[in-house]
């Protein structure tokens, strides 16, 4: 958990630096989640599930705690990690692809990485969990995880049609609706769940390469801007 929040640190630094750089209005991009509807619907969504985690009377133990512990970790890791964020990686990206907010992709390209990480360790957990308490996983509560999932999907398509009403870029709204159920689909299974979307395909192949970061640069072009991550850090 240290390394997670030292590296949403470094997320928080890398996205100011880009609102400055571009020369934005910061308090135009920062109070968007008060001012935006489709991003405040999502901060509403997830604070009752980050509001679980966040409590130190919360106290499990219970069935009734230990799944609502469980399914806040859920909405956390497989939705706030590894959904809610995936439009704008997609958009930053594809720039990045034409060669364009080069600089900009590539801190996103890092910050992509380090959510995986995160999303991935949240997803090792659940099982965990899941594997300990086999009688949390019943067919209401997976019911119910299915409803969360649909409405997050709902909530982060509507983020993609305010950041694209028209499209650009060769991407347009209706892709990420798509792709939102792709990877709705990818995290159900993940943790047990069957497939919410039939036949979702993914219209960003692409996006699996980012992850990969290929870190070989020539000397004479460019300046290595990769990061330390929370494992390599030097204290001296």
């Amino acid at each position: 958990m240290l390394r997670q929040a030292f590296e949403e640190a470094i997320h928080t630094h890398a996205y100011q630096y880009i609102v400055e750089s571009l020369g934005l209005d910061e308090g135009e991009i920062f109070n968007a989640y008060h001012e935006i509807p489709s991003i405040r619907a999502k901060d509403e969504f997830l604070l009752p599930f980050i509001d679980v985690l966040a409590d130190p009377d919360f106290r499990t133990g219970t069935p009734q705690n230990d799944q609502t512990f469980l399914k806040s970790l859920i909405a956390f890791a497989c939705l706030m990690e590894g959904l809610f964020f995936y439009v704008g990686f997609v958009q930053i990206l594809a720039m990045g692809r034409q060669n364009k907010m080069t600089g900009a992709a590539e801190q996103y390209q890092y910050i992509l990485r380090d959510e995986s990480m995160h999303c991935n360790f949240g997803i090792d957990m659940i099982n965990q969990i899941k594997l300990e308490n086999p009688g949390l996983w019943t067919n209401d509560f997976k019911a119910e995880l299915k409803a969360i999932f649909m409405k997050a999907v709902e909530l982060e398509y509507a983020y993609a049609e305010d950041t694209m009403p028209r499209g650009v870029l060769g991407l347009n709204a209706p892709q990420f609706k798509e792709y939102l159920r792709f990877i709705a689909n990818r995290r159900a299974t993940q943790i047990g769940l069957d497939e919410l979307f039939q036949g979702a395909n993914n219209p960003f192949p692409w996006m699996a390469e980012m992850i990969d970061l290929k870190k070989e640069k020539n000397f004479f072009e460019t300046r290595v801007t990769e990061y330390q991550t929370g494992g390599a850090l030097s204290w001296d």
